[in-house]
């Protein structure tokens, strides 16, 4: 079973139903005990850092999550889900994240050319840094669906692969039975689609 987690963030049915259309049994849920018994979690997320930080921690999910990826199950973080991943952020203030993967969450006006629009809106290519099994389907140059102004920084070797946006901006990460993408698979069409499959069948053991 895939568990999705709801703490109030996160475009919950168009993942669920992608997840599905893969052919993975879903459970949207905010239960750390369903949570426990999955064999893999989903994260999504959109807004503000703070926010779903603050929303995590009060429902105590951020706890769930962290033994979740302690305990082996394969983790995926979407969007804000993947930044929360991080060690902290810098959006609007200082926040810590889950600490599950190295990196800090920054403001992409801060490397890219200032005549680029905020938020980064639309299908960029996949520039693939290093095998993944969540990219086993992905070929180099496949294109996907992002919607953003802050990126993962610091990331070091748990980048997968990057994006251009005037710089490279980091689209996917993954450290042990964690990982994360930037961009929503579930609006990336055939090819997000193709990640969450392989998510779905990954048993959590890094290339």
């Amino acid at each position: 079973m895939i568990a999705i987690i709801d703490y109030g963030v996160g475009n919950l049915f168009s993942l669920s139903h992608s997840v599905t259309a893969v052919g993975a049994e879903v459970a949207v849920t905010g239960d750390a005990e369903i949570l426990r018994r999955a064999d893999h979690i989903l994260l999504p997320g959109v807004g503000a850092f703070g926010d779903a930080a603050r929303k995590l921690r009060e429902t105590g999910l951020d706890r769930a999550v962290k033994d979740a990826a302690a305990r082996g199950t394969p983790v995926m973080g979407i969007c804000l889900g993947m930044q929360l991943l991080l060690d902290v952020s810098f959006e609007f203030g200082e926040h810590a994240g889950l600490g599950l993967i190295p990196g800090e969450v920054r403001p992409i006006a801060e490397v890219i050319p200032p005549d680029y629009k905020i938020p980064h809106i639309g299908w960029n290519a996949l520039d693939l840094r290093r095998p993944h099994p969540i990219f086993r389907d992905v070929k180099p140059g496949d294109c996907v669906y992002f919607v953003h102004s802050y990126y993962g920084a610091k990331c070091g070797d748990s980048v997968l692969a990057t994006a251009e946006y005037g710089a490279p901006l980091t689209a996917a990460v993954a450290r042990g039975n964690v990982c994360g993408c930037q961009f929503h698979p579930e609006k990336s069409g055939d090819v997000g689609l193709s990640i969450l499959k392989a998510f779905c069948e990954w048993d959590g053991v890094d290339a």
